[in-house]
């Protein structure tokens, strides 16, 4: 009940053109997995998600050092979009952090950044979600459609890496 009440709910705040959108979801993985995952096989997102990602590559750099730019396919409102973005990793805290470089989601945003935050429970972890963002102007939507596709891109790699 709780993972369901967590998972759907989250907390706006918005300031004139700039905001951020928080979540929370209890994940059955491990923050290790979840960050393992982001820093090694990244190309593997795709394969935990295809409803929401069909498919990544690298830019520049690599599949495993922060700060590699890697561009992914996705699906959000039955739209196909593109999003270039750079990973940023921290192993101490465990955050995951995709800052947006580029794509169709620029369009409408000029600040684009996806965070998450794990805890360790007992068993799995809590994952605080952020989306950042800064809208181009007044006329711009809140991003909740790309939060809620954010928190089914979340449960769908936690599901795929808890096996």
């Amino acid at each position: 009940m709780l993972q369901l009440l967590l998972s759907h709910l989250y907390f706006k705040k918005a300031m004139a053109l700039e905001g951020k959108l928080e979540t929370l979801l209890d994940l059955k993985s491990s923050p290790e997995k979840f960050l393992t995952l982001w820093k090694k096989q990244a190309y593997e997102v795709p394969n935990l998600t295809p409803t929401n990602i069909q498919g990544v590559h690298v830019l520049e750099g690599d599949w495993v050092t922060s700060g590699s730019i890697k561009v992914w396919n996705y699906t959000i409102d039955g739209k196909a979009e593109v999003f270039q973005e750079k990973i940023e990793l921290d192993e101490e805290k465990n955050i995951v952090t995709l800052i947006g470089l580029e794509g169709d989601v620029f369009k409408i945003y000029k600040v684009y950044t996806v965070i998450w935050e794990l805890t360790t429970k007992d068993q799995g972890s809590l994952a605080k979600l952020t989306l950042e963002y800064e809208k181009l102007n007044e006329n711009v939507p809140v991003p909740d459609n790309y939060m809620d596709f954010w928190i089914s891109v979340t449960k769908d790699i936690d599901e795929g890496i808890s096996k």
